[in-house]
């Protein structure tokens, strides 16, 4: 689950990993008032949106994409100016490399306290799955994409692998420190950093904690400057006030739907619909989809049962997005008949008014019976028999 970088800093805090402070606006006045509250002569005014490269976006009117700012990141150094970026960014679309040209809307800014910053560094916590370990990534590269810097000098990132039967060790965070240049006092500053960032990331079951910049102040403080915090779906009943961090209004509208009946939803960027049960066989379905000259719009897993509910809820979902000009179901009987969930399909495009072709591959338990269903139907489904037939029947289908 993704969270704002305000609430991901909120979260660091509890664990006495040092941010700047901060406060949130939905209006512009509020974000002059935030400025007052901290003080001082400079402020930071951040666009709020689950997205990267904020600093390089651009503030774009929503109706008519002209440019009201660039960049949904801005350093203030009057009441005046808070107000004026605030009053620039919030209900604007914020575009950045990371969202595509559709952008996202702006609906709260952080401000913060002006930072006397003497350099900048980077930090990183995820899972490397190839290790089947949590790892600490450092760089001197602070402000820079991550991936840039793994691509084109990726001795500049330093690693330490943390055993999961200790946990992240004091020696550890010392030989990053010490890689990152850091001495005296910025060195214990940054040893501390990194072991409450440790810390931070295991207590919360963190899939990603990604501190960029990292800094380091001129008084020699170490602070998070930016921070992204995405939490892992499967523990969040471990931490039930975690799921009122959700904001809905940043996921896709379809990927929302299919949480609340339990589907596994994920939209792509192709145009033919998929409908699975299981997510190895889904993703033996869209590779298959690829291969025969297609692209799958979706990741759609409707679980073991595929009940005629959950497939006439699958077909909505699939089908709110415009992009889709077909749709192949590709489902293996094994928990249910395949005739039981071939009544399921007819019933549901029957409910829905359904334009698209749609190609249908049952295998298991009843197949044949389930063909002889979905021939008989009334309804123009294409039924193959085959991965390899299906997902030449939906292309065809689309070129057709």
């Amino acid at each position: 689950m993704k969270i704002h970088e305000y609430q991901g800093k909120q979260i660091l805090r509890t664990f006495d990993v040092p941010t700047p402070q901060g406060g949130v606006a939905t209006t512009a006045k509020q974000a002059v008032k935030a400025a007052e509250k901290l003080g001082g002569k400079v402020w930071v005014v951040k666009s709020q949106i689950h997205a990267g490269g904020r600093g390089k976006g651009k503030i774009l009117d929503p109706k008519t994409r002209k440019l009201v700012l660039d960049g949904g990141v801005k350093v203030a150094k009057s009441l005046k100016q808070v107000e004026q970026y605030a009053e620039k960014m919030l209900k604007n679309l914020l575009v950045t490399i990371q969202t595509g040209e559709e952008g996202k809307i702006v609906r709260r800014v952080l401000v913060e306290q002006g930072v006397n910053i003497e350099k900048e560094f980077y930090a990183g916590m995820l899972l490397d799955r190839a290790r089947s370990r949590n790892i600490m990534m450092v760089s001197t590269e602070g402000g820079m994409e991550i991936e840039k810097v793994a691509a084109e000098t990726p001795e500049l990132i330093l690693k330490a692998e943390i055993d999961p039967n200790i946990g992240f060790q004091a020696y550890q965070a010392r030989e990053l420190a010490f890689g990152l240049g850091l001495k005296g006092a910025a060195f214990k500053n940054g040893v501390k950093f990194l072991m409450a960032l440790a810390n931070a990331y295991e207590r919360t079951d963190a899939s990603l904690f990604e501190i960029n910049p990292l800094v380091l102040t001129k008084e020699g403080d170490v602070l998070a400057l930016d921070a992204k915090v995405n939490l892992d779906d499967n523990a969040l009943f471990r931490h039930p006030d975690f799921l009122k961090l959700r904001d809905k209004s940043e996921e896709d509208p379809l990927e929302v739907e299919a949480s609340k009946f339990n589907l596994n939803y994920i939209k792509l960027d192709g145009n033919v619909g998929c409908m699975v049960n299981g997510a190895g066989l889904a993703m033996a379905t869209m590779d298959i989809i690829k291969l025969a000259g297609g692209e799958p719009a979706n990741f759609l897993d409707v679980g073991g049962g595929a009940s005629a509910e959950t497939t006439e809820q699958g077909f909505r979902i699939i089908l709110g997005d415009r992009h889709v000009q077909a749709i192949l179901i590709n489902i293996f009987g094994g928990i249910v008949r395949c005739d039981r969930i071939a009544n399921g399909v007819v019933q549901a495009a029957r409910n829905i008014d359904i334009k698209v072709p749609i190609v249908v591959r049952l295998a298991g338990t009843n197949a044949e019976e389930a063909a002889d269903i979905l021939e008989n139907s009334g309804i123009d489904f294409l039924v193959a028999h085959s991965f390899e037939e299906a997902a030449q029947k939906v292309t065809k289908a689309i070129a057709a």
